[in-house]
């Protein structure tokens, strides 16, 4: 036998040593492989399950829905882990959208792994805030409460896009203790923790060329006005719908898509809008990020984000030993729906990551 036949026959030995020691993980990939392209061919906000009401600290009802796993034909089991329970997902969603943003992510791992989708305050289908609660750290010990209520044990992965990456910042600094325990990895899509020039934020919703500090006054201005506003955004729906397709994406993207996104964020009251821009103004929490280096965790950004731009996902990056960095080339803020083959993907590995740190507990 020749030197090159031999170290073929070796590779592909250790190769079946490797996928019989993952075998599980093996089926489960090859679900989600079969599921991609979901999402393009199931109606944009069509995908919902039975709701539930988790009520935060402050009162405040928040809508949650949960997509339970679901065992394939061939009757495959739930996975389990060293830890107990199977691994499940929590997403929480950005700025003046709701849970339907994840509508992509959502047709892939539907069935596949148990998923919990929930509305922000003030945002969707929750309730609104209670005042002086429209804060970042609020919404942190909010999704603290939806973790306590919806899933009460086992390992959690959370992925976070925009505002709901800086969700699950704020929890890292409110409890630290759940990171390396019950959470073992997290996602964080179009993010900060710090830094951000919040007018920034506020283009798509409305177009202001302002400097940051006036930005915050011409807001609070107008949110004392908010019904005035909401009218307006509504009889301006072409500009609106124009300023969506320029500030939440890169490249060109479906009128379906635009239009999505434009309807969720047309359907935020300005006056919730109001309410929260001053915390990204405020927001300084990259010495919590730290804790994100016990579990894996996964980057993802667009080249072309107008909002939190790439530079803020390779200081993350950079902050948070072992963490991955996919750099989206060309897309915008939405990159969830944009790019969603390729966030799916890296979820996918993520995913894998925290199954595979959990089996070698």
């Amino acid at each position: 036998m020749t030197l090159a036949r031999k170290m073929l026959g070796a590779a592909a030995g250790a190769g079946v040593v490797a996928v019989a020691g993952t075998a599980v993980e093996v089926r489960r990939r090859r679900r989600v492989i079969a599921r991609r392209g979901a999402g393009d061919v199931t109606p944009l906000g069509s995908l919902h399950s039975p709701p539930q009401t988790v009520v935060a600290d402050d009162g405040v009802p928040l809508h949650v829905e949960v997509d339970e796993h679901t065992p394939d034909k061939a009757g495959g089991r739930r996975r389990t882990t060293p830890a107990g329970p199977a691994l499940t997902l929590v997403f929480c969603h950005g700025y003046a959208l709701n849970l339907d943003c994840w509508h992509f992510q959502r047709a892939g791992y539907r069935g596949l792994v148990r998923a919990v989708y929930y509305d922000q305050r003030s945002h969707g289908r929750s309730g609104r805030s209670t005042v002086g609660h429209a804060t970042i750290d609020q919404l942190g010990h909010d999704l603290k409460q939806i973790l306590d209520e919806v899933v009460p044990e086992g390992p959690v992965v959370l992925v976070g896009h925009s505002m709901g990456g800086m969700t699950i910042i704020a929890l890292a600094e409110l409890h630290p203790e759940l990171f390396g325990d019950r959470v073992v990895g997290v996602g964080l899509v179009s993010t900060t923790a710090g830094g951000l020039d919040p007018s920034r934020i506020l283009l798509p919703m409305l177009p202001l060329s302002l400097g940051s500090g006036l930005t915050h006054r011409v807001v609070k201005v107008l949110g004392r006005g908010h019904r005035t506003i909401d009218g307006l955004r509504r009889l301006g729906k072409d500009f609106a719908m124009v300023a969506t397709d320029l500030f939440a994406f890169g490249d060109a993207v479906p009128a379906a898509y635009v239009e999505y996104v434009d309807k969720m964020l047309s359907d935020t009251p300005f006056e919730v809008v109001a309410e929260f821009f001053p915390s990204f103004g405020s927001l300084d929490k990259f010495h919590a990020v730290e804790v994100l280096s016990r579990v894996p965790t996964a980057i993802i950004c667009g080249t072309g984000d107008r909002l939190t731009s790439i530079g803020h996902s390779r200081k993350l990056h950079a902050s948070i030993d072992g963490s991955t960095l996919l750099e989206c080339e060309k897309a915008g803020h939405m990159v969830i729906m944009e790019r969603h083959d390729r966030v799916t993907a890296e979820l996918d590995q993520l995913l894998a990551a925290a199954a595979a740190a959990l089996e070698s507990r």
